[in-house]
């Protein structure tokens, strides 16, 4: 059965999906069970990817026709081809791993919002379908599978935006559906531009056929798939849907959000390192300059918001930009060692962002619990009732800014000694970016922890949404003072893949 693991990691949250609300009929424990369950098999099987690279290196599971036909125009034309190397397995287990924690925690917080019932069981065939389409962005090789599992995400995540049915709700939902849209159809243009020039779908294939013919049209419809994987992930200048969006949505919706824009990121690298990469250094200069802006416009932004988890939307945007810096100095200065170690940083900041929003996100929902606010005016005094949410979000925003011993510092250290060999000014924007990130939740944390006792109700936040939110700060303090286990076993390895296209068009052509 392992051996078809790359298909089962897909296709068994799919079917626990729509399994789950009817499983919901016999009562909310067991269908809790089988969620759990469901998830954490699929953990397993993202584990097994990330073993089997280890050992096999870069490899094609092929459903449909053989691979020797992938090249063919004439050949069989159902066929989906899965890639797995360091970078596609490494976004598999993360994206897992993050839902997995995100149903613990939601668990005990969705029954007091929804009232259980069939709300919960929507909440959960949601949120298996959002990760089924996340693992199909991170594991396809053709372009088709690509918009299929996209449009699986964005209409899983907008059913989600609207979960809690309020006008509010209802509004980001309709926004985020406009987005959706646009970006589909940018997606979809720059694919059928590809489509009728090569007759072909799969990234390798036309990488190879690139090799020999880069035309006029290949740079338009470059332009609109990164168009659209940029409306996704919601970076400067198209970013005006995503804050509203995660302050809409439930705080464990929010950490898979932010899972999935990290996911388009990694699309958006496989593409440009994979597929365009005779464009490296235009595209790269390009996704450097929106990574800068990213992070001036979401450290900015993040200064006067007056929601919790509003300001903690703009600096995702800002730790977005981050990413886009280090992958874009990665193709920009491609055959180059500061190019490759600032690669590193980027893809090392991915985990990063994982655990570090996505910790500050949670303390957001467990405030929200235990206070019904999420205003920073409206809270004051939260350290005296909980001690532990106060050491926690001094552990997040101190990941989150960049500060030592915590994961942040290593990452971002990383991107400073690396984009500065590629210009100068992108690092001092960094740097000014993490001590502006720093004065910004400096100043929430003496709002919403410091000064008098919260007077209003205080609910007991319950073990388990404690447990996940110690699970993630004890990771960030665990890479912050050895970032060898992850910069060895997981960023060398995935930016080998990324920079290896060679090989990746090799294993299928």
């Amino acid at each position: 059965m392992m051996e078809h693991a790359p298909a089962l990691v897909i296709a068994f949250p799919l079917f626990a999906a729509f399994a789950s609300h009817l499983i919901g009929r016999l009562g909310s424990r067991i269908r809790d069970i089988w969620v759990f369950a469901s998830l954490l098999l699929t953990w397993l099987f993202a584990v097994f990817l990330n073993l089997e690279v280890m050992q096999r290196g870069t490899y094609a599971y092929t459903l449909g026709a053989d691979i020797s036909s992938l090249a063919s125009p004439a050949g069989f034309p159902v066929r989906i081809v899965l890639v797995i190397d360091g970078m596609s397995a490494l976004i598999a287990f993360m994206a897992v791993s993050v839902t997995l924690a995100s149903f613990i925690y939601s668990r005990r917080f969705m029954e007091r919002v929804s009232g259980g019932g069939e709300s919960a069981d929507r909440y959960c065939s949601l949120v298996l379908l959002f990760l089924a389409g996340m693992l199909g962005m991170g594991l396809t090789g053709d372009f088709f599978t690509l918009f299929v599992f996209l449009e699986m995400t964005s209409i899983s995540s907008a059913s989600l935006v609207a979960f809690f049915r309020k006008g509010s709700s209802f509004e980001a939902a309709f926004k985020y559906m406009i987005i959706s849209a646009i970006n589909a159809l940018f997606l979809l243009f720059g694919i059928g531009m590809i489509y009728s020039q090569y007759g072909l779908l799969n990234m390798a294939a036309i990488a190879n056929e690139m090799v020999l013919n880069f035309s006029f049209l290949d740079k338009v419809a470059l332009s609109l798939i990164v168009s659209a994987i940029l409306l996704k992930l919601g970076s400067v200048p198209v970013h005006m849907w995503k804050v509203d969006v995660y302050q809409k949505v439930p705080s464990s919706v929010a950490v898979m959000c932010i899972t999935s824009s990290l996911v388009g990121i990694y699309v958006l690298s496989r593409i440009l390192f994979s597929v365009f990469f005779s464009m490296s250094a235009l595209t790269g200069w390009m996704i450097v300059c929106l990574g800068s802006l990213s992070i001036i416009v979401g450290v900015s932004m993040a200064l006067p918001q007056k929601d919790l988890k509003r300001m903690i939307a703009y600096a995702s945007i800002a730790e977005i930009g981050y990413v886009m810096l280090g992958i874009g100095t990665g193709l920009a200065g491609m055959s180059s060692t500061f190019g490759t170690v600032a690669l590193s940083g980027g893809v090392f900041h991915i985990i990063n962002d994982a655990l570090d929003l996505g910790l500050m996100f949670l303390i957001a929902g467990a405030v929200f619990y235990a206070t019904g606010k999420t205003g920073i005016s409206k809270l004051g005094g939260i350290a005296h009732r909980s001690a532990s949410l106060s050491v926690l979000f001094i552990i997040g925003m101190l990941a989150v800014s960049g500060i030592p011993p915590f994961n942040g510092f290593v990452s971002k250290l990383i991107m400073y000694e690396s984009v500065f060999c590629l210009n100068p000014v992108l690092s001092v924007i960094g740097i000014l970016g993490s001590i502006l990130m720093l004065s910004v939740f400096v100043k929430v944390f003496a709002s919403v922890f410091l000064g008098s006792p919260y007077k209003g109700k205080f609910r007991e936040i319950p073990l388990s949404m404690t447990a996940v939110m110690w699970i993630f700060a004890l990771l960030i303090i665990l890479l912050g003072l050895f970032p060898g286990l992850a910069l060895d076993g997981l960023v060398s390895p995935a930016v080998e893949a990324l920079l290896g296209h060679g090989i990746y068009m090799g294993v299928i052509i």
